[in-house]
């Protein structure tokens, strides 16, 4: 585990160092080449050291395409939440690499990376994690007011998302005061707010009844239809047979990679996120 130690100990330099190194990133440059939305290089995540290390995830390379609808499955402690995880910047590798939007992004700073999740990742969770003492529209609103829109442009997003996920008559509800598919959509529109480059799902149904469900697997679709990457993460083969590929884990490693939709995924995303994450405060 010596070089585990050694890239640790790199990383947390980096982000000591100079907290603030991604301040003046735009994104690349007019006409950078295209490529993958998302690339897990080498990817690993080791916890404990010597003998009681566990590779949660190892050696992982994966690539996502812009409109690709990706499901991860496998056995529950396979790695898939890690795997997401790692992905959307909520944990950092031990070794391997992370890029967004054509971009380096697994060693940014602390402040930089916290940035990237809010204006790049949508991230949807099976417990939701919506606040509780906020009604539905602020819960859409809050991403966007942490990203620097104004309370009006916030409010007027909010709004479009929640008639688009079919919410727009509860937007002054309390959470308490809804479904739990309801809950699920709301927590779809504030992933959206910001518009990112991809929204990650980790059992994004597993809380769900039948029904709800099926109206979650609606709502996926229309953004896939609308261009939006999606990468989720589910135990449920059902959910799973509607994304445009599947990738299977196996502790920890990628097992298996099956493309159900031949036309699925571009490169219309790459070079969108200089546009998206302005580093100004």
């Amino acid at each position: 585990m010596t070089r585990n130690r050694q890239r640790a100990r790199g990383r947390s330099q980096r982000r000591g160092a100079d907290d603030s190194a991604g301040a003046g990133w735009a994104g690349g440059p007019p006409g950078a080449p295209a490529g993958p939305v998302l690339r897990a290089v080498g990817l690993a995540r080791v916890y404990g050291e010597d003998e009681s290390a566990v590779w949660a995830v190892d050696g992982v390379d994966l690539d996502v395409p812009a409109g690709q609808t990706l499901a991860v499955t496998g056995p529950s402690g396979c790695g898939k939440s890690t795997l997401l995880q790692l992905l959307g910047g909520l944990d950092l590798p031990t070794e391997g690499e992370v890029w967004l939007g054509g971009r380096r992004v697994d060693d940014l700073g602390e402040r930089a990376l916290a940035r990237l999740r809010r204006r790049a990742v949508g991230f949807v969770f099976q417990a939701y994690h919506l606040m509780d003492e906020l009604t539905a529209a602020e819960n859409v609103e809050l991403p966007a007011l942490l990203a620097g829109a104004s309370p009006r442009t916030a409010r007027r997003r909010a709004a479009e998302l929640l008639d688009q996920v079919g919410l727009a008559d509860r937007a002054r509800h309390l959470p308490s005061e809804l479904s739990g598919g309801q809950r699920q959509r709301v927590a779809i529109a504030r992933a959206l707010v910001n518009k990112p480059l991809v929204v990650l799902a980790d059992e994004p149904t597993g809380n769900l009844d039948s029904a709800a469900t099926q109206d979650i697997l609606r709502l996926f679709d229309e953004l896939r239809a609308a261009g939006q990457t999606l990468v989720m993460v589910t135990h449920d083969e059902r959910v799973a047979a509607t994304a445009d590929r599947i990738v299977s884990l196996r502790d920890g490693t990628l097992a298996d990679d099956t493309l159900l939709n031949t036309d699925s995924g571009s490169d219309s995303g790459t070079t969108r996120l200089g546009t998206l994450l302005s580093w100004e405060d």
